[in-house]
């Protein structure tokens, strides 16, 4: 089935142009538009989306709000923050907020194909250890989440879970974690994927804000 995405932008002029290049995709459909936050929360009551092209700075409900309603419900589509300005304090409080990436706005067409493709897959577009420098950076401007409780989930983590969880967070792939660990890559993909569900979350980016927001990786260094 061709991955059915919706366009989110206050300039119709981009939408159009992110439409035509989706439209000569075979496996891509733009179902749904909106010009801003909530157009496009009523429109995902009556249309079924996978992907959200989700941009930041938009009249009466912003990308990040918005995103962050979404991706509280259930089934929610996967969002991809856009941004017109690289290292934007706002798609960082979309990361926050439940996006499982995001991507700058003049990103070459066959960029932004690929990442829908990945973040419909289950994939982060934004590699952990890009995610851990911004945050670093951005910390102070991000609005405060729902660290505390989640923290309290951490506790459900076995010792080895929580191992793999800190070098997910410090930036490192599957393969190097196996190799840090002495493990194989499948029982390390396995532990990551044990991980999300115990804690709920969506991908391995939402690993990296969570123990950033919880103090279990210190900003600019390893393991708190």
């Amino acid at each position: 089935m061709a991955i059915r995405v919706m366009l989110v932008d206050d300039q119709m002029l981009l939408r159009t142009g992110f439409r035509m290049v989706l439209a000569a995709q075979p496996d891509m459909e733009v179902v749904a538009e909106a010009g801003d936050g909530v157009e496009a929360i009523e429109n995902l009551r009556s249309t079924a989306v996978d992907v959200v092209l989700m941009d930041v700075r938009m009249p009466r409900l912003d990308g990040v709000e918005a995103t962050r309603r979404i991706c509280a419900e259930p089934d929610a589509p996967k969002v991809l923050i856009l941004t017109t300005f690289d290292l934007d304090e706002y798609a960082f409080s979309g990361l926050k907020a439940g996006a499982s990436g995001f991507m700058l706005k003049d990103v070459p067409p066959g960029e932004l194909l690929a990442a829908i493709r990945s973040v419909d897959s289950g994939d982060a577009v934004v590699a952990p250890s890009t995610t851990r420098r911004l945050l670093d950076r951005f910390s102070p401007m991000l609005p405060s989440g729902t660290a505390e409780p989640r923290h309290k989930d951490i506790a459900k983590l076995t010792e080895r879970e929580r191992e793999v969880m800190l070098l997910v967070a410090q930036g490192l792939s599957n393969g190097e974690i196996a190799a840090r660990l002495v493990l194989s890559e499948a029982t390390v993909k396995t532990h990551v994927g044990r991980i999300l569900t115990k804690l709920g979350l969506r991908d391995r980016v939402q690993v990296v804000v969570l123990a950033y927001e919880t103090g279990l990786v210190r900003a600019g260094g390893g393991a708190g």
